[in-house]
């Protein structure tokens, strides 16, 4: 099982790097399957033993990123320095989250971005308060978090001119109040 699981997982990131090769030259609408599997000389079946299509990979490989940066939210860090890691784990895959962050179709990575911080929102209050947050608070969370996916698209793809910090510091100036009260009050900000 482990042996299998490891080779799995190169498989997994030797076709993220071949997204990411043809990223450089072909939108993400219009690249193939086929084009990823000949840049990094793998099969198909390679391809769909771990991914249903390339929005599964493009997900698959942002959340190894976001996962990374969750891990450190989670450990003490303060919300701010998360987000700010966050932000130049992105700049530093800027090509990637440019093309990815253009996509409306389905399955898109705006999405997944939502879901993703979302649920690890509600994971952070249940593990903090032991119980999972309020319906007013999950809207306002809901909203809180479509308006940073939108700030976040909006700063990848005009070229991320503002520095991370300033990005953070607007996010958490955005929050509302009872999210950022009940932030305050179970240490997470």
């Amino acid at each position: 099982m482990g042996m299998e699981e490891k080779g799995n997982l190169s498989s997994k990131y030797k076709l993220a790097e071949a997204v990411k090769e043809c990223m450089k030259t072909t939108s993400v609408e219009n690249i193939t399957v086929k084009q990823i599997v000949d840049v990094c000389g793998v099969s198909r079946q390679t391809f769909y033993r771990n991914f249903i299509d390339k929005y599964d990979l493009i997900n698959w490989y942002f959340d190894r990123l976001l996962e990374q940066s969750f891990k450190e939210m989670g450990s003490g860090e303060t919300l701010r320095e998360g987000l700010i890691k966050k932000f130049k784990y992105i700049k530093e895959e800027r090509l990637f989250f440019t093309a990815a962050f253009r996509v409306d179709e389905q399955n898109n990575l705006k999405d997944h971005d939502f879901y993703m911080i979302y649920e690890h929102y509600c994971r952070l209050i249940r593990e903090k308060s032991g119980k999972l947050p309020d319906s007013k608070i999950k809207k306002l969370l809901e909203m809180y978090c479509q308006a940073s996916i939108y700030m976040t698209v909006k700063w990848v793809l005009g070229g991320m001119k503002d520095a991370e910090e300033e990005l953070a510091d607007i996010m958490i100036e955005a929050m509302p109040d009872r999210v950022r009260d009940l932030f305050l009050k179970l240490n997470i900000l």
